[in-house]
């Protein structure tokens, strides 16, 4: 099946059967919108994960642990359209940075911690870059589990680790990066009785699937020729896949869009397998500036090849600089992110530049993190950084008069016709 980027893939009725692995969900039947109800006053209408029900694992209502989780929002913006080489399609924003830790962690951290809720589990943990770990102690706080997260020391953002601490999990800093952190904690749940709340816990990548559930909900089941997300330890890329077919399969959507996978350059080992056409697989030392996928080994290569196989999906990796470039555009939108975030456009700007997408595709780009999760970046970009940025945009210091202030002004205002002009 080669088809262009920015051309959805049409299973057809031969095809029904791929479905990516993991929790059997029910696919023998037909579904339509209408299933999926936002009842005022109940669960439906509170989360934007458990919305979505009929395609979840079923877990007793009263053993749900949410936060009122989802229901995020879908931006448009011409600027971001624009800057991604997209002049005849679009660039929308699904950004899962508006969830109660800010980030997406949260639709699949409701449905893990639920499960061990409602599994009697005295202990859950997680290894984890920040985001994880800061969703895993909320939701295991709300739940009054005890948490344990595991960190690489001194490699995950201060703004992650503060939230991971405020929610009261105990935290364990491994000498080593999150790949050691995770080996190390997977041997542990394999001796003692602790509940494993990563990626590779099934029932973490059946909330994220959600992610995608509501986005073409969004779009009135509508189906984007592209979905683009970056890839770190690549849950969200085989959730993707799984949302997809399962919505294909039970007749929410005539077909699939493509999933395009952004790595960064310096954690890349899913984008050289795809290089390799998925024959030669070997991890990396990672190491980007965009910590929440700076992964060098991911747990679900597998299940993710699942993914951009089905879908006749694209795995790409772009440089640090320009993640923060794209995430400057974001950030200058209003919208802000994360820098791992920002991988989604700079990849469909990268792939647009290489004729790989079509300038004609309509893009959802999702932003997995909230521009607060890394102020330590946001502040070496625009403030530290030499040399400077073209879109930096520094603090300014002026004398205590008028004059100085109304010299500002005007500079911003030229500033911003020039901008306009090009």
């Amino acid at each position: 099946m080669a088809a262009r980027a920015g051309e959805a893939t049409d299973l057809g009725n031969n095809e029904r059967h791929q479905v990516i692995g993991g929790i059997a969900i029910d696919l023998d039947r037909t579904l339509t919108p209408e299933a999926f109800p936002r009842t005022p006053g109940t669960l439906a209408e509170r989360s934007g994960v458990w919305r979505f029900a009929p395609l979840l694992p079923a877990i007793p209502e009263d053993k749900i642990v949410s936060r009122w989780e989802g229901n995020t929002p879908l931006y448009w913006d011409d600027r971001l359209s624009a800057y991604a080489g997209l002049t005849g399609g679009r660039f929308g924003v699904k950004h899962e940075g508006h969830n109660p830790t800010g980030s997406f962690k949260d639709r699949g951290m409701t449905v893990a911690v639920s499960h061990a809720n409602a599994t009697g589990a005295s202990v859950i943990a997680c290894a984890s870059t920040g985001n994880t770990s800061a969703s895993l102690a909320s939701y295991a706080a709300t739940a009054g589990i005890p948490a344990i997260v595991l960190i690489p020391e001194g490699k995950i953002s201060v703004g992650k680790l503060a939230q991971t601490i405020a929610y009261g999990a105990t935290v364990v800093q491994v000498d080593g990066d999150f790949d050691v952190a995770l080996k190390l904690l997977r041997e542990l749940v394999e001796t003692e009785n602790v509940y494993l709340a990563n990626s590779v816990n099934p029932y973490r990548p059946e909330g994220q699937k959600t992610i995608v559930l509501e986005l073409l909900a969004q779009l009135d089941w509508q189906v984007p020729d592209i979905i683009a997300l970056p890839g770190g330890n690549l849950g969200n890329t085989t959730a993707f896949g799984k949302a997809l077919t399962e919505a294909f399969q039970v007749g929410l959507i005539p077909r699939l869009p493509q999933v395009i996978t952004v790595q960064a350059e310096g954690a890349a080992p899913f984008y050289r397998y795809f290089q390799s056409g998925f024959d030669h697989y070997e991890p990396v030392q990672a190491e980007t500036i965009a910590t929440a996928i700076k992964i060098g080994n991911p747990a679900s290569v597998e299940r993710a090849r699942e993914t951009i196989q089905i879908t006749n999906g694209i795995v790409t990796a772009v440089s640090d600089a320009e993640i923060m470039d794209a995430k400057a555009q974001i950030d200058r939108a209003g919208i802000g992110c994360e820098p791992a975030s920002a991988a989604s456009l700079a990849g469909i700007r990268k792939l647009v530049a290489a004729g790989e997408v079509s300038p004609d595709a309509t893009v959802v780009g999702v932003v997995t993190g909230n521009v607060l999760k890394d102020t330590d970046a946001v502040a070496r970009y625009h403030i530290t950084d030499e040399p400077r940025h073209p879109l930096a945009n520094r603090p300014i210091s002026v004398p205590a008069t008028l004059d100085a202030l109304k010299r500002v002004i005007h500079e911003r205002k030229e500033e911003r016709e020039k901008r306009k002009e090009e």
